[in-house]
């Protein structure tokens, strides 16, 4: 297999980094700078002193992705521009929602969130045609779709976040406090994850794979709104009421959607590994390639999942006097992070590869589904306000 060039050119280029900035990437963190500067402004008086600092940290790390992965960019700026049309076509009413064209069939919280469940829907099925029939237009289809998808998910989740402070100020929050809200998290963090790989080995036959599991989530978004309602925004329980919210969360599912990443190509692995010479193989990167896909995803996930875990410790200190308390769901963090600890001990100490650890990713993704769902289910404790 010949080496990337232009991984080979940006191991080579001793450039600081600074200097291989361009006039555009500067205009882009003046653009993100400014926009944290109006939330601030704007907003200030629903926000402490950590939740300021969270807006900057936020707005400086949008600002290094969308340096270190241009399509950050264009993402970033159509959900902006889509979640500010919305608010503004909201004004002070809620009950806009209901009269205007544009919020009640696009960009209100559920108008955009079933727009991203139909769109992720249809790219799985253009993701596995481009395989069947090896149409790179599908391909391109699917990606597009992913693309549209990842953008109506993340206008949705923030056009919920304001449209909670318009039902009152008590009620604001941000949108990742219930099990609704979060799967849509994940599909969204799961997705960009996946266009994140897709873009640098240049190979859109994975969708296939990782667009199924965001499909499977759809699914219970879907289940969860229409049978059981848990699309209406609810006032937080007490113990939510934390800034700790705001951090801890979208941790946790960076890691989960890099665990769901890892355990889906983990079974395209396998298929290949059974079958060499097959359509997959002809389709898909290679093993090798695969395999290093999954190593890395697994690595950011237990990086985030860690963070996480550290970060509602500390909250668990300041909400319930001690930072653990072999509650279940935090027994089954505990599980977890033993599980991809002894997962990337074993690859880079042990030199394990292939099959056995894509088995292993696989299993994972049943241990974290458990840890994240199951426990909500069947056991109860200090976590039990994410029932289903």
């Amino acid at each position: 297999m010949s080496a990337n060039p232009e991984i080979m050119h940006r191991g080579l280029d001793t450039t600081p980094f600074l200097k291989r900035l361009g006039a555009f990437d500067w205009v882009w963190a003046a653009l993100v700078l400014i926009g944290a500067v109006a939330a601030h402004r704007l907003y200030s008086d629903f926000m402490d002193g950590y939740e300021v600092g969270i807006l900057y940290g936020t707005a400086a790390g949008l600002i290094w992705l969308g340096w270190g992965w241009k399509p950050m960019r264009g993402f970033s700026l159509a959900v902006a521009l889509l979640s500010l049309a919305a608010i503004a076509l909201y004004g002070s009413e809620l009950t806009n929602g209901n009269s205007n064209f544009f919020l009640k069939f696009l960009i209100s919280s559920q108008s955009a969130i079933m727009w991203m469940s139909a769109l992720y829907v249809m790219a799985t099925f253009a993701y596995i045609f481009e395989i069947l029939s090896g149409s790179s237009f599908s391909g391109r289809v699917g990606s597009a779709m992913t693309w549209s998808a990842t953008v109506m998910g993340s206008v949705g989740l923030m056009v919920r976040w304001r449209e909670s402070y318009l039902m009152g100020a008590d009620i604001g929050h941000i949108p990742v406090s219930n099990l609704y809200e979060v799967f849509v998290l994940f599909a969204v963090m799961t997705a960009l994850l996946y266009l994140t790989y897709e873009r640098r080995y240049n190979n859109r036959a994975m969708g296939a794979f990782v667009l199924t599991v965001i499909s499977a989530a759809v699914a219970f978004i879907l289940w969860y709104t229409f049978d059981r309602e848990a699309h209406h925004i609810q006032p937080l329980v007490p113990a939510l009421q934390s800034y700790w919210m705001k951090i801890h969360v979208p941790a946790n599912f960076v890691g989960y959607g890099a665990f769901a990443l890892a355990a889906m190509l983990g079974v395209a692995y396998l298929l290949i590994d059974r079958k060499p010479g097959g359509l997959l193989a002809r389709r898909l990167p290679s093993l090798e390639i695969l395999d290093d896909i999954m190593y890395k995803a697994i690595a950011l996930g237990f990086a985030f999942f860690t963070v996480a875990t550290v970060l509602g410790a500390m909250w668990a200190a300041e909400a319930w006097g001690g930072y653990w308390s072999w509650d279940p769901k935090e027994t089954w963090a505990l599980i977890v992070w033993l599980n991809y600890a002894a997962w990337l001990h074993l690859r880079l100490t042990k030199g394990w590869r292939g099959v056995p650890l894509a088995w292993w990713a696989i299993v994972g993704l049943f241990v974290t589904l458990f840890a994240f769902l199951g426990v909500n289910m069947f056991l109860s404790g200090l976590h039990s306000y994410g029932t289903l």
